[in-house]
């Protein structure tokens, strides 16, 4: 293709993206498989068992290519990929040739922006050193490692299917392959999982030294192996009182390390954070693409199919190409029957709100007051702020200025803002850290009550 061409094209894409922050730039793909189903896994994943992956799995090889049939009958918006993330299940079970394939098929389809962050979820024990080098060549520049604990009793009670020494060796194969940007995954909350446990977890991360740490609450679903053994606050689970604990001790340990927490949930050394994550915090357009992927393109929720052939017969009913790999799909299972979809409406100016207010209040700096005020205008921000009043007086909410925070009981500051005033122009709302946080669920269920009553 004639140079010329191609760099106008791609001005041209950095043009519409600028102008346009509705159009998708970051796209989410499902790898379903896996070793085994972990106990609390509500996940659309598939299992292939421990001898199975990408080589020799004619499921993963039919898969892919369903996937990247997807892919080319996706819609392109006009800009090319600023993050890719392949979630999954485990997509480390995919050989090299077929990760390269896919982002491929998605550089063919969109284009990947130079310089892109392109992510991949990872478990201990199901990748080697040749294979995260042929990922890095492929363009893979950082990966998290599923990690969840450092003590086999509690991995083996979760159903993982690694040890503490393969974390250690997965590591240095990570290290080995050049990549610098990699992440672990932590889970509190596990049954029979002590203070002292947990704390053991945070400080061996720590020592690895990762630019990035996740460290997640268990959440006991309902249809998971968990979700039939256990009620969540009862033992052997931690009591609510130990799994806040746990919360609290996490970022005493990993902000005293010099990680920043940027987000309920993550840690990341300067630099560092997760630009993918960031597209859903922000409430931002992405693609989702395979089996039970979620998108939000051009204003409109998506959710796939959840099993494999339903999903199959979704991608052939889409498709005006008539590929072997989409010829044969679903026909064996309701030929004339359209594949059901999980989820497919259009988000309302209600639903952006409450969705900007829940993603966006995960995150430490809040939401912005003007761009809040902006696109849902100042008496929408008044409501919001009576609703947060009581929660902002308890310290769990805090009102961010250039001076700094607006803290509940100093007199001339909440004289300007008791009750009845109205919130600055200018400035972020937050939820306070630690505290504020913790109880989220608790303030965001309140606003989404209060709010609802007026639509």
């Amino acid at each position: 293709m004639n140079p010329t061409t191609d760099y106008l094209t791609f001005e041209l894409k950095k043009s519409v993206q600028a102008t346009n922050p509705s159009i998708p730039t970051s796209a989410y793909l499902h790898i379903p498989f896996c070793r085994r189903r972990c106990y609390y896994c509500d996940f659309p994943v598939f299992v292939v068992g421990d001898r199975k992956n990408g080589d020799n799995s004619g499921t993963i090889v039919q898969y892919v290519a369903v996937l990247c049939q997807e892919i080319q009958e996706t819609k392109n918006l006009g800009a090319s990929l600023n993050t890719v993330f392949f979630g999954g299940g485990t997509p480390s079970l995919l050989s090299v040739s077929q990760l390269s394939n896919i982002l491929e098929t998605l550089d063919g389809k969109f284009g990947i922006a130079a310089g892109a962050e392109i992510s991949i979820e990872i478990d201990p024990g199901t990748f080697t050193l040749e294979q995260l080098r042929g990922y890095a060549a492929a363009g893979v520049n950082r990966v998290s490692l599923g990690v969840q604990a450092f003590q086999d009793e509690l991995l083996q009670a979760c159903g993982r299917s690694h040890s503490v020494a393969e974390i250690f060796e997965a590591v240095e194969i990570v290290r080995s392959a050049g990549i610098v940007n990699f992440s672990l995954d932590l889970i509190s909350g596990l049954p029979h999982q002590t203070l002292e446990q947990w704390e053991a977890s945070l400080k061996s991360a720590v020592e690895i030294s990762p630019t990035h740490l996740s460290s997640y609450d268990l959440i006991v679903e309902q249809g998971t192996a968990f979700g039939r053994y256990f009620e969540a606050g009862a033992q052997p689970l931690p009591a609510d009182d130990t799994a806040a604990q746990m919360y609290r001790l996490a970022r005493e340990i990993l902000t005293g390390a010099g990680y920043e927490h940027y987000e309920i949930s993550n840690y990341a050394r300067s630099g560092y954070q997760c630009r993918h994550n960031r597209v859903y915090w922000e409430n931002r357009p992405y693609y989702g693409l395979g089996m039970g992927a979620a998108s939000y393109v051009e204003g409109r929720r998506l959710t796939r199919p959840r099993k494999t052939q339903e999903y199959y017969q979704w991608v052939r009913s889409i498709s005006h190409l008539n590929s072997p790999a989409t010829e044969q799909l679903g026909r064996e299972t309701q030929p004339d029957i359209d594949p059901p979809i999980e989820q497919n409406f259009q988000v309302s100016e209600n639903d952006v709100l409450l969705e900007t207010l829940m993603l966006g209040l995960r995150l430490a700096e809040g939401v912005s007051l003007s761009a809040l005020t902006q696109k849902f205008t100042q008496q929408t921000v008044d409501k919001i702020w009576r609703c947060l009043q009581p929660y902002w007086r308890q310290g769990w909410v805090e009102i961010m200025t250039e001076e700094g925070a607006i803290p509940y009981g100093i007199a001339r500051l909440h004289a300007t803002l008791g009750e009845g005033a109205k919130l600055p122009l200018s400035g972020n709302l937050r939820l306070s850290d630690p505290e504020g946080f913790l109880f989220s669920n608790t303030i965001l269920a309140d606003l989404f009550s209060k709010l609802g009553e007026d639509n």
